[in-house]
């Protein structure tokens, strides 16, 4: 991921030439672990018995299985095709500059793909386009954690928050020579912020941080381009497909996992907004089962991403990350979600108090 200036893809170097690289195919791990296990069992005199973990062959299967790069390329050209029939236009942009359909359906690793023109297959519109929606998406990354740096002006959160994101890459985009530089800088970055967590690193070249917080001090808001109403009205459409599927197999959509019969309801792949839309029922479209399911499934993943501030807590020692990770989780709420949530002002002035409280005991406990 790069911050982008408009009209410049600094991806575009480096696409052929990892083409060029990958094509050499090489065994992966996977089956080389396999061979060797097969070899240990007719051989009782092998040195080595290597036993690996069911989560540990899992990943390796999946690992496997992942599309090679090509793959992705070709997919990522034909799912771009697919948009511009759909929403009846030619490209990715209209004649003002503005995108003509929405990429946030594609994976990183695809808009990677066509950020870069791999293969020579994407247009610079496109390219350009993508290259947009990787600056967005890792905007959003730091969005939360910005925000909830500027209430403890801790700025060790919002760089810890951009090396996650920059880690989360594929092995394509940390091939280049961009992605190094940019994590080069964030780790200095996050070095400098642990000695003096309170003042902003300064001086560092390339650092998309200190960018990204010339740009949104106070922490972008993750932004929301649908009205409530229009949530609430594409949630209820989604319901009522899930229960329409329901009834074309003979039984109806429940919401209670006690029952004993009928298709449970999916929220999986229903986002918290649409929860809350669905809890608050502003506009009286929803019944009172969904809106109790809907809350226990809003107020269950609060309550893990409580949870795993509290284990991030306990992991690094410092019972300050626990009021860090929940000022994250608070800014990275629309106002709806709050409240469907019950996470008032009042709610996040106490954390932040109690973040600024645990932070003084432990300067006192360290010395300093």
């Amino acid at each position: 991921m790069t911050s982008i200036t408009p009209g410049y893809n600094p991806y575009a170097q480096y696409g052929s030439a990892y083409a060029r690289t990958a094509a050499a195919t090489q065994p992966s791990l996977l089956d080389a672990l396999n061979a060797g296990d097969a070899s240990n069992a007719s051989d009782p005199n092998a040195a080595t018995n290597l036993t690996l973990s069911d989560a540990a062959k899992a990943q390796l299967a999946a690992a496997a299985n992942t599309p090679d790069f090509a793959t992705v390329t070709d997919d990522a050209r034909a799912a771009l095709d697919k948009l511009y029939a759909a929403a009846k236009v030619t490209g990715p942009l209209d004649s003002d500059g503005k995108t003509t359909v929405d990429l946030s359906a594609l994976d990183r690793r695809s808009l990677f793909a066509i950020a870069t023109n791999n293969g020579g297959k994407f247009t610079p519109d496109e390219q350009k386009a993508a290259s947009g929606e990787l600056t967005s998406r890792f905007n959003a990354a730091l969005a939360p954690a910005a925000a909830a740096t500027s209430m403890t002006r801790n700025y060790t959160v919002v760089y810890k928050a951009a090396l996650d994101y920059l880690d989360g890459a594929s092995g394509e985009e940390k091939a280049t020579a961009t992605w190094a530089a940019q994590r080069a800088a964030v780790q200095k970055g996050y070095d400098v912020a642990k000695q003096k967590p309170d003042v902003a690193p300064s001086g560092i070249s390339g650092d998309p941080v200190a960018s990204y917080l010339m740009q949104y001090p106070d922490g972008a808001p993750a932004g929301t381009t649908k009205t409530f109403g229009t949530v609430a009205t594409d949630v209820r459409a989604a319901l009522d497909a899930q229960a329409s599927i329901a009834a074309e197999k003979g039984t109806e959509l429940v919401y209670d996992p006690a029952r004993k019969f009928g298709q449970l309801v999916d929220f999986s792949s229903i986002d918290n907004r649409s929860l809350s839309a669905i809890t608050l029922n502003q506009d009286q479209l929803f019944s009172n089962q969904e809106i109790y399911a809907a809350k226990k499934e809003l107020d269950t993943r609060t309550r893990t991403s409580i949870l795993n501030s509290l284990k991030q807590s306990q992991q690094s020692g410092d019972p300050s990350q626990l009021s860090l990770g929940i000022l994250q989780s608070y800014s990275a709420m629309s106002d709806e979600e709050r409240q469907a949530s019950g996470w008032t002002p009042a709610f996040r002035d106490n954390v932040v108090q109690s973040y600024k409280t645990t932070s003084n005991i432990l300067s006192i406990l360290q010395g300093s």
